[in-house]
């Protein structure tokens, strides 16, 4: 099990003093994607630099033209891009041949996906790396979590790896590693504490322990 850091509501400076001071307990920085729009992703070809020993996500949320994209992350120097689960199985497939051709992976976020089961089952078909269930921030505000969905993915996913996201905090961490996804990302349950290296620290050894 490994430990992604979602980076959502910094700029670039910014993000580089955050994954400093984490850096020893995440095993990915993800770029999100209000960084990707303030900030192009400039920002994931800087963090990858400053921090060549971490894996870096561009969250762009893929809609369309998959390859294309997913060729542009690539070249800024993203490890693991995302693509949009309710998004047309051939935007899904062009962006999975690129990745092969660039060497990277491909995440699906199944924000929003409306038959969950019976579309992992088709996507995890499809060759992709990743996939993740996600609280976006609307559903949270609307008290809704992950891990009925996280449980109803690892039913039906064979091949790809299961990821989850939103909201996680240390306090609910620890069921969170109970569903045993092979990915947790966090975001504000490590940036938006003051100590954010005791909290990340933390967090890793729960996960760790799985």
């Amino acid at each position: 099990m490994q430990l992604q850091l979602a980076l959502d509501l910094v700029n670039i400076p910014e993000a580089k003093e955050v994954v400093k001071e984490v850096e020893a307990y995440i095993d990915i920085v993800e770029i999100g994607t209000p960084v990707v729009i303030n900030e192009g992703l400039r920002a994931v070809k800087e963090i990858k630099e400053s921090f060549p020993g971490l894996k870096v996500l561009a969250d762009l949320k893929i809609m369309d033209a998959g390859g294309y994209e997913v060729m542009k992350a690539s070249e800024a120097g993203a490890d693991i891009i995302t693509v949009l689960g309710v998004s047309d199985d051939s935007t899904i497939t062009g962006a999975v041949q690129e990745a092969r051709k660039q060497n990277k992976k491909i995440m699906v976020d199944m924000i929003n996906v409306r038959n969950l089961e019976e579309r992992a089952r088709e996507i995890d078909a499809l060759g992709v790396d990743y996939i993740c269930v996600h609280s976006g921030y609307d559903h949270q505000a609307a008290g809704k979590n992950s891990f009925e969905e996280l449980n109803a993915i690892k039913r039906v996913v064979k091949n790809a790896k299961t990821a989850i996201a939103g909201g996680i905090k240390l306090d609910t961490l620890p069921e969170v590693v109970k569903a045993n996804p092979d990915l947790v990302i966090v975001g504000g349950g490590i940036t938006g504490h003051e100590d954010k290296k005791s909290v990340a620290a933390e967090m890793q050894k729960l996960i760790k322990q799985g």
